[in-house]
């Protein structure tokens, strides 16, 4: 990173977005250069100027977290990507770390912990709650069923196998229930099936086989 850390805060509540610009200013190097409140006005804003950190509340009014990664990482992905979130994202966390993400942090956490945990990231590691760290999984990026959806149909994928109906789907990564029937509709094609029965069939059976192989 540059010797001066620019970062831009994306948050759609203003208070705590000052006071997250407040907090990150503490720490020596860093400097906020932008406040965004939805994930467009975030894209928007790379568009005309690209700091090296873009600390991105998960739950903005407009796109779920998952797609403004996705959308940062395939134009800009030199720009580390902080989630930085009250909400309980567990279910959601491989799909962020496929994409790349610098680091997740809780807003729950006290500021010495947020403050700690962006050090870390300066010093170029990974920041992960412990309790999210043992829900990852180890997977076989080659695995034929898993390369070839995008991480928000992965997180798709794993919400319909752990029993979520298209509603609570819908709910949990903030999309209309139609969007998540589409996307169902490219997985089914993508997999070459025809039913939800066999695409959980297909994608569990890839997960089974890249689980194998990286034991081996």
């Amino acid at each position: 990173m540059s010797e001066s850390v620019k970062v831009l805060v994306v948050d759609d509540h203003p208070l705590v977005a000052q006071a997250t610009k407040q907090l990150l200013e503490q720490i020596e190097r860093v400097e906020v250069v932008g406040m965004a409140g939805t994930g467009q006005a975030c894209l928007e804003f790379l568009e005309n100027s690209q700091p090296d950190i873009v600390f991105l509340d998960y739950q903005l009014p407009d796109h779920p977290g998952t797609y403004v990664t996705e959308a940062i990482k395939s134009r800009f992905p030199n720009i580390h990507v902080v989630i930085f979130t009250g909400k309980d994202i567990g279910d959601l966390v491989n799909s962020f770390l496929e994409l790349k993400v610098s680091g997740i942090i809780s807003k729950e956490s006290g500021e010495t912990t947020i403050l700690n945990a962006f050090r870390c990231l300066l010093d170029g590691q990974t920041a992960i709650p412990i309790s999210m760290f043992q829900q990852m999984r180890m997977f076989n990026p080659r695995a034929a069923g898993e390369t070839l959806l995008t991480a928000e149909e992965l997180t798709i994928m794993n919400l319909i196998i752990g029993g979520d109906t298209h509603e609570q789907i819908a709910t949990k990564i903030h999309m209309s229930k139609r969007s998540v029937d589409n996307y169902l509709k490219k997985i089914y094609e993508k997999l070459g099936v025809k039913s939800k029965a066999q695409a959980i069939e297909k994608f569990v059976q890839s997960k089974a086989g890249a689980e194998s192989a990286w034991r081996e």
